[in-house]
């Protein structure tokens, strides 16, 4: 059987999984399904402040530099995650209680720091991530607090500053046709129109409750790249559960989905994971077994269902 690899550089576009760096330690059976099977990764957590953090204001990276080598000892695409998000910090950041100006140089600095440490080996970054709250209007954060609404606008510019990267706005429960989708796409065409530095929108795109129409997928993705940004799908696993009823059901999704996304413009497609083993949704009661590989790396019906939709 073909490699998901193989189909998508036959697409010409990038399909990646989100890397759990214990894993590409330890398990060498993750580390060979990855490299044979995918061109792109995400750090699933690696590259978050909360994770990189290292005493006061300090950072440690030496589990985002391990994503990066293996990336690059296996000449794959990466997608760094996350520069700006109201989650994962570490305990050094908080209260909150700071002034406009020390708040921007946080942020500033952060950026600096993380996005200028890549630059030239990160070719995608989620510079903000999951701002637009699910009741519409921007989400209630530190930095919302501190900076009021340019702070969307700054942290793009201070990427651009020291990153060589395609700059992304990511979220979740946007990827089809809704309010929140609306919202999501105000944003960032207002940060077009204002000449903000922004290249691109991250469609998360996970499915467990409900069925994300694969035909407002596609709309959706036609209406962002009118825009004249690159559109990926960054965190998309399906579970098995409310949303669909078996494995079969679960391939046939995954093939209407993504060959709607990417017939539609979208050039990366990237799953929240590697194998059902490491995935995030079973644990919290988000359906069964949502990934391309089961826990013994064996390839599922999603599998060859991508690869045909990617051949297609």
């Amino acid at each position: 059987m073909r490699t998901l690899r193989d189909a998508a550089a036959d697409a010409d576009v990038h399909v990646g999984a989100a890397v759990d760096v214990d894993a590409l330690r330890t398990d060498t059976d993750y580390r060979q399904t990855l490299a044979r099977e995918f061109d792109a990764v995400t750090a699933e957590n690696a590259m978050k402040w909360g994770p990189l953090a290292d005493g006061e204001r300090g950072y440690d990276f030496a589990d985002a530099d391990d994503v990066v080598e293996f990336a690059d000892r296996h000449d794959m695409y990466v997608r760094g995650h996350a520069l700006v998000w109201h989650r994962m910090y570490p305990e050094w950041v908080r209260p909150w209680t700071r002034s406009a100006a020390d708040a921007d140089r946080l942020l500033r600095n952060h950026i600096y720091t993380v996005a200028g440490r890549y630059r030239g080996r990160v070719d995608a970054w989620d510079v903000v991530n999951e701002a637009v709250a699910d009741d519409g209007g921007l989400r209630e954060t530190q930095w919302l607090d501190a900076l009021g609404p340019e702070y969307v606008d700054r942290a793009f510019e201070y990427a651009a500053d020291v990153s060589d990267a395609d700059l992304f706005y990511n979220d979740y429960g946007a990827d089809g046709l809704s309010a929140k989708a609306d919202e999501v796409y105000d944003l960032v065409s207002d940060l077009v129109a204002r000449g903000a530095p922004i290249d691109g929108v991250g469609l998360q795109l996970h499915v467990f409750d409900d069925l994300v129409p694969p035909a407002d997928v596609a709309a959706n993705v036609e209406r962002l790249t009118d825009l004249g940004l690159d559109v990926h799908v960054t965190e998309l696993d399906v579970g098995i559960g409310e949303a669909v009823a078996d494995r079969e059901a679960q391939a046939e999704y995954y093939h209407d989905v993504v060959a709607a996304a990417v017939d539609a413009g979208a050039d990366t497609v990237v799953t929240w994971g590697v194998d059902d083993g490491q995935s995030w949704l079973p644990p919290l009661g988000h359906g069964e077994a949502p990934l391309l590989f089961d826990e013994e790396f064996a390839r599922k019906p999603a599998h060859g269902a991508v690869v045909d939709a990617l051949s297609e």
